[in-house]
């Protein structure tokens, strides 16, 4: 559907949607769609900040398309990521809203104010098996406007009640705050913790993830999990083509998570879906302009870079996790070896054929 019935208010700066008397249905929802409230208020900050848009889910827990998908069922309590994370896969899924995947994605922020007690519903049909439900594999559900809608506590403590597993993925410093939630679900039922950690660079940080917490909070979020009984990996994601695979750049990021108490270690190259694809290269083309015929050999024929590169990138993750005490990493796609070492602190590229034209 268009949102004909979004509207800005230019005189107080703030997104008024929905109409008092409207319900629209939206698409790309999982099938469920969402409905909106009447009315519904919106809250926005400084000029460019993002605004939450409330909103009224008919579903919460969201199974997984596929024959054989990591996860088989989601929770995403929000759509948009104010993290504004240059490469996020899920840009595209603004569209499906008549959003943009760029801009849009990044200060248009939907809330599912409802989600907590959608969850209840769902868990206690009887229908329902049980089954482990991941969150953060679309959006964080700990960015920013967690800490105004506070979604999260509600959730976690309808899965503890009902002792369904679940998983958490985050770059947010906000999981901290429900430490005691966490706690108490880990007694009854099993709680996977990670965060996502592609690198410790503080500069790159700032222009490639600037509104998530910096690395260094990051990893205080892993020790003080740690600290407090709680498993927790990471997610060494996304590791950046000619800005984070130096042999160099991987120890000193392995050895920081190490430090930090981390119990397992993932890497994943980055991938560039279409969405994240187009914004990734405005961002490289203005950042690291030099970097642009790498990313034509890497990229030009699809979303990911070829498996030769990745096997090698992994291979130096898991030699260096290794001396570091963590537990070995699975390679990204297969379980096959590069056949070239890593001579001279960086990675070399085994590409196959010729360089490729402009399709980057």
């Amino acid at each position: 559907m268009r949102w004909e019935n979004l509207r800005e208010d230019t005189e107080s700066g703030q997104t008024a949607l929905f109409d008092a008397p409207t319900t629209p249905r939206i698409r790309g929802t999982g099938g469920a769609g969402l409905v909106a409230p009447s009315p519904s208020p919106i809250r926005a900050g400084e000029p460019g900040a993002p605004v939450a848009i409330e909103i009224r889910a008919r579903s919460i827990v969201n199974r997984v398309p596929g024959a054989d998908p990591m996860f088989r069922w989601t929770i995403n309590p929000y759509r948009g990521c104010a993290h504004a994370c240059v490469y996020c896969f899920a840009r595209r899924t603004h569209e499906y809203l008549d959003l943009d995947s760029g801009r849009d994605f990044d200060t248009r922020i939907l809330v599912k104010v409802n989600a907590g007690e959608l969850v209840r519903a769902q868990l206690a049909r009887p229908s329902w098996r049980g089954e482990h439900i991941a969150m953060g594999t679309n959006t964080d559900p700990y960015q920013r406007a967690e800490g105004h809608y506070r979604l999260m506590p509600k959730i976690i403590a309808a899965l503890s009640e009902a002792a369904n597993p679940f998983s958490i993925l985050t770059k947010g410093t906000l999981i901290l705050r429900d430490l005691d939630l966490l706690e108490r679900a880990a007694e009854v039922t099993d709680v996977g913790l990670a965060v996502s950690i592609g690198s410790i660079d503080a500069r790159l940080w700032r222009t490639v993830e600037p509104g998530a917490p910096s690395p260094r909070a990051r990893l205080d979020v892993v020790k003080r999990l740690t600290d407090r009984g709680l498993a927790c990996s990471v997610l060494m994601a996304p590791i950046l083509p000619g800005l984070t695979d130096s042999v160099e750049q991987i120890e000193r990021t392995i050895a920081a998570i190490a430090e930090a108490g981390a119990t397992r270690l993932t890497p994943v190259v980055l991938h560039l879906r279409p969405g994240a694809r187009e914004w990734y290269r405005t961002w490289l083309e203005r950042e690291h302009p030099r970097l642009i015929p790498l990313y034509r050999q890497l990229y030009g024929r699809g979303s990911y870079a070829p498996a030769s590169y990745r096997n090698i990138v992994t291979e130096a993750v898991r030699e260096v996790a290794a001396r570091h005490g963590l537990d070995h990493p699975v390679n990204e796609r297969g379980t096959e070896k590069p056949a070239h070492p890593a001579p001279n602190g960086r990675l070399p590229l085994d590409l196959p054929g010729p360089a490729l034209r402009n399709r980057f």
